[in-house]
């Protein structure tokens, strides 16, 4: 995930990056890394390694700061509809609170999925975790499938060779690879149906229970509020108040084309804030499907590595929309897509050299994201929208890879309607957004907000998606509502980004 202290360089990138929900997966780590993420085909810990052991300890937290924290785990069943499943153990860090009479506590849900709360907790959202202790006990909480919460064992790295990256060759490897993935982890014994939001949501309920708590106070941002949303649903009664920021609804897993087109309609407006770029530039939209569409025809030939060795990779359109997904998720990369896509159209395919190995490392399978994806799916009606907005859409179908594209490779893990359906939420709610944010559009945002009857709303002008941490006054805000304070409707504003060519 793009992270608010940036300086917008591509280099320190990782694969996951590329990937549409990475945006979010590590939140809090320190541009210029893109998103730094658990890796794609996760590995157990050496044997040598000590795992880390319940209690007390100290939190390294954000530039050199640490704190004492307290490290906990509690067990659940890996799929609670099957009685043979086997028991998994969870983990979270406990920030104890500083106040004389803490409420309850509040639960960080990180986005993904697979994020990691504790990752998130160590990087620019630090201050935050810190200042709700006046509050309550704030809890990191990694999800099943993550950090010291995955108990999905590591695979040998892929001999096969990558496949050309066009919209067919990764889509055909993608599934392949996942069935593959999937077949090797069900025979080792790991219940890959358990990997679902609502097995999520009931973790969360049982951590409750293990915490001691009557209620808990849930805070979190993009697939951590698609969690919330099925708590609140699945046990709502235990739940207090919740603060979300960039609101992914219970049918929007997969994005709907048409609002990242509005999204780059805007972002060409503020291109007239430049005139050098505006007049290199006359129409952003367009000379972007005119890169995807020429790359996609005839892939460049580009040296990586992949899994320590030496690789040739042949990059095609839907690759570049890819990368643009993860760029316009926050602004300081938004401002690199002039420069990149300038470059591509005058043939200068070395401004891609940064993104060589992300493009490699995309490849391969860590389980928890693509299962838990693939169990939220899509409603017939929506995959139909999807689908024909897509066929115009400057990103196509690139910046949800790999959903829809995975659908039906493992069939009968869908959650189905009732999962997706929309309804009344009464709890008090902080629903926070970014007017920039380019991987939870505003407009599916707004469609969200519409089911909290109790909500206040925090707009931050020029903000992108991690805009918990993008403006200053934003930590004062969540304080004070899990103080229990009234927080009013509320915009705040940042700079416009500014663009450059070179």
């Amino acid at each position: 995930m793009a992270d608010g202290a940036a300086n917008g360089s591509a280099v320190g990138m990782t694969h996951t990056s590329l990937h549409r929900r990475a945006v979010l997966v590590a939140a809090g780590l320190a541009f210029p890394a893109l998103a730094l993420a658990q890796p794609a085909a996760p590995r157990a810990p050496a044997p040598t390694t000590s795992p880390p052991q319940a209690g007390p300890f100290r939190f390294k937290g954000w530039q050199g700061q640490d704190t004492d924290a307290e490290r906990g785990f509690f067990e659940v069943p890996e799929d609670r509809r099957d009685p043979k499943s086997r028991k998994i153990r969870l983990s979270y860090v406990r920030f104890a609170s500083t106040a004389a009479k803490p409420g309850p506590p509040i639960v960080y849900l990180a986005g993904g999925p697979g994020g990691m709360a504790t990752r998130a907790a160590g990087g620019p959202r630090f201050p935050i975790f810190m200042a709700l202790r006046e509050v309550a006990d704030v809890i990191a909480f990694d999800q099943r499938g993550t950090g010291l919460s995955n108990a999905i064992p590591g695979r040998p790295a892929s001999t096969r060779p990558p496949p050309e990256f066009t919209e067919a060759g990764l889509t055909s490897y993608f599934r392949e690879d996942f069935q593959e993935a999937w077949a090797d982890w069900t025979k080792a014994g790991v219940a890959m149906t358990g990997y679902n939001t609502e097995q999520n949501a009931d973790d969360i309920d049982d951590l409750r229970r293990h915490l001691g708590a009557e209620k808990v106070d849930l805070w979190g941002i993009s697939y951590g509020t698609h969690l919330a949303l099925s708590m609140l649903k699945r046990h709502g009664d235990r739940v207090n108040r919740v603060a979300l920021a960039s609101l992914e609804g219970q049918d929007q897993t997969v994005k709907r084309p048409a609002a990242i087109d509005a999204l780059l309609r805007q972002v060409d407006g503020l291109l007239d804030a430049d005139p050098v770029v505006r007049a290199a530039i006359p129409d952003l939209p367009a000379l972007m499907r005119r890169v995807h569409a020429k790359m996609e025809a005839a892939p460049v030939r580009m040296a990586a590595t992949l899994n320590g060795a030496p690789v040739e990779l042949r990059v095609g359109g839907f690759a570049i929309q890819l990368m643009a997904g993860g760029l316009i998720a926050n602004p300081q990369t938004l401002v690199m897509l002039p420069g990149l896509y300038l470059g591509l159209d005058a043939g200068r395919t070395e401004v891609l050299a940064p993104f060589a190995n992300e493009f490699a490392n995309l490849l391969g399978i860590a389980g928890m994201p693509e299962a838990t994806d693939l169990a939220s799916g899509i409603s017939p009606a929506r995959l139909a929208l999807v689908r024909r907005e897509a066929k115009t859409a400057v990103l196509g179908e690139a910046l949800n890879f790999p959903m829809p594209q995975l659908l039906g490779a493992v069939p009968g893990v869908d959650l189905g309607e009732g999962f997706r359906a929309a309804f009344r939420i009464d709890h008090p709610a902080l629903l926070v957004a970014g007017t920039l944010d380019g991987r939870t559009p505003m407009p599916e945002q707004d469609e969200v907000a519409a089911q909290f009857q109790r909500k206040s709303r925090v707009i931050v002008e020029n903000a992108g998606h991690n805009v918990f941490e993008a403006h200053p006054d934003v930590q004062a805000l969540l304080v004070r509502f899990f103080r229990g304070e009234a927080v009013a409707d509320t915009r705040l504003s940042l700079p416009p980004p500014k663009f450059r060519v070179a």
